[in-house]
């Protein structure tokens, strides 16, 4: 497969008619962003104690060696480095993010956290970026091997959501990689403002730094109808599996026009589709990129039965960890956006960050639950 640059996997047309943007209703309880528990001793069997509109937590977060497994439900979730990370997704097989946004799972690379584990073969290629502001890991994936519908375009989980509960209800997610942690890798911070973008065999998952006054801003929730192209600019390719530091992107929603800082609003759903946008976003610039190879990644994850683990690599090989040494690359400029060969315009391809407007809507009516 040739690389195909995932900041260009773009969420305009597709918005209208594939997700449901979320409204303020909160209904009760105390919001999962206000929650603070430490990691582990603090963390309760399950952060989300509330029987709202939209139930109970489906799982829970006290998660151990007991619990991992093909059937964990574990619900919280961490991001640490290229090599040790996780995502949301669906506890049942073919499973759009529509209709599961409030039960998904935490699927990781790395045992020993009582969570499930990525299939191996099934990430295609990723970038890792970390900034002065957040981490973000950007990539491909085989989706159905995390029980994605294999044409389902997605959406967006995040700590709040219309009910303030958080998709999934209860998630935490966890860190030991920020400069706070002191390079500690033993302890982990929990991280309060998130958003994890899922579809089309790709995702980005964006954690920002507790200690950061602009968290929430550089991890937004509220634009979830215009995708990764604007809520995780990066330079991701398929193929390719690459640790890089950067630069902070601009907050999602902000940009310049004419000299003058503009904030963007997106449009309710009941104004039809997103057709045209005022901006472009700017791809931060990166430096020190490292490849690595997929199996040197990870090493926890099983290869699959007769097929070679991590073909289709980039050259380059690491030590097994994100801090080894590679291949590098020079500085990239910021500047432009890399040519594709998709377009996330709501269709099947490698693409938008939608949601299936009848599974939401159905949702919506009978939980008042909005996509977060």
């Amino acid at each position: 497969m040739s690389p195909v640059a995932l900041s260009t996997l773009l969420a305009l047309a597709a918005a209208s008619s594939r997700v449901l943007a979320q409204t303020e209703t909160y209904t009760s309880g105390t919001p999962l962003a206000s929650k603070h528990f430490s990691y582990p001793d603090g963390i309760p069997y399950q952060a989300d104690s509330d029987d709202g509109v939209r139930g109970t937590q489906f799982g829970y977060n006290k998660c151990n060696s007991t619990t991992e497994g093909d059937s964990s439900l574990c619900q919280t979730a961490f991001l640490n480095h290229a090599d040790d990370w996780c995502l949301w997704a669906p506890p049942k097989p073919d499973t759009t993010i529509g209709d599961s946004e409030q039960e998904e799972v935490a699927w990781c690379t790395k045992k020993g956290r009582g969570t499930r584990l990525i299939p191996g073969g099934a990430i295609t290629g990723l970038q890792f970026m970390k900034t002065p502001g957040y981490l973000q890991i950007t990539g491909f994936i085989n989706q159905t091997g995390i029980n994605l519908q294999h044409d389902d375009t997605g959406g967006e989980l995040d700590p709040h959501g219309a009910d303030f509960r958080g998709n999934p209800l209860g998630g935490l997610v966890y860190s030991n990689g920020f400069p706070s942690n002191n390079g500690n890798n033993d302890t982990f911070q929990q991280v309060i403002e998130w958003h994890n973008f899922m579809g089309s065999n790709s995702f980005c998952f964006k954690i920002c730094d507790p200690t950061d006054s602009r968290a929430p801003q550089l991890c937004q929730h509220i634009y979830d109808r215009i995708g990764v192209q604007y809520n995780c600019p990066n330079q991701a390719q398929d193929g390719v599996f690459e640790s890089c530091e950067g630069d902070d992107q601009d907050p999602p929603g902000i940009f310049t026009s004419n000299g003058q800082v503009m904030t963007y609003t997106q449009p309710p759903e009941s104004l039809g589709a997103i057709s045209t946008m005022p901006y472009d976003p700017k791809i931060p610039a990166s430096s020190n990129c490292v490849k690595f190879d997929s199996a040197a990644l990870f090493t926890d994850l099983a290869a699959p039965t007769g097929t070679a683990s991590g073909s289709g690599t980039a050259s380059g090989t690491g030590s097994g960890t994100a801090k080894a040494t590679g291949s590098s690359t020079a500085s990239r400029s910021g500047t432009g956006s890399p040519a594709a060969t998709g377009a996330a315009d709501g269709s099947n391809g490698a693409a938008a960050m939608g949601i299936s407007v009848l599974s939401t809507v159905v949702g919506v009516l009978a939980a008042v639950a909005f996509l977060a």
